[in-house]
């Protein structure tokens, strides 16, 4: 009887926390250099993973150099995974038009080419009803100097970066790169969505 109960209580663990997986979202953003991407991502309240790596291509398992080379149709990307009942898509979606420029085609900063142009990848009907409201509302308001360029398509293939782009800010920070242009953007976010940050 004991082992009964106790096979019961080890059953209702595993489905409770696949209850909880389920609560789970996914969201996919490329705006440039996916460094910068993870490190502002990963300070949001409400998410719990972020992934490097590159969507929207035409090539299997492309590699970094590849996807550099421009060719293969892919954009570097993030995959985030969040909990909408502490973070919404729309407070994301504020999160990526916030923090790069959107204006600029195939190109942030000194970063240039199609890898890094501004996409949102989205995973079912309701992101994609609200990226393209968003977007429109930032046009019709003229939030921006320029047109948005960002292009707002159904979610491809997506591939995990290598392991050295995983977490790059965090164990990287004090490289040039991670000084002059991930760090101001991190400034950024600490002011603007100082509420949404993780403690």
């Amino acid at each position: 009887m004991k082992n009964l109960i106790l096979l019961s209580l080890i059953l209702l663990s595993f489905t409770g926390a696949g209850a909880q997986s389920k609560k789970l979202e996914k969201a996919t953003f490329g705006m440039g250099c996916f460094w910068c991407s993870e490190a502002l991502f990963q300070r949001l309240d409400g998410v719990s993973s972020v992934r490097s790596g590159y969507e929207g291509g035409t090539v299997a398992n492309p590699s970094y150099d590849d996807v550099c080379t421009g060719t293969t149709g892919h954009a570097e990307v993030i995959e985030v995974t969040y909990d909408p009942a502490k973070i919404k898509y729309e407070e994301l979606l504020e999160v990526f038009w916030k923090s790069h420029d959107p204006t600029t085609l195939n190109r942030q900063g000194a970063d240039v080419g199609t890898q890094y142009r501004s996409v949102v990848f989205y995973h079912n009907a309701a992101q994609k009803q609200l990226a393209e409201a968003y977007k429109k509302e930032l046009n019709s308001s003229k939030a921006f100097d320029k047109p948005i360029v960002t292009q707002i398509a159904a979610a491809a293939p997506f591939y995990v970066a290598e392991n050295y782009h995983q977490d790059y800010f965090n164990r990287n920070g004090s490289q040039p790169y991670c000084k002059m242009v991930i760090l101001p953007k991190m400034e950024k976010l600490e002011k603007i969505f100082k509420a949404k940050l993780k403690h």
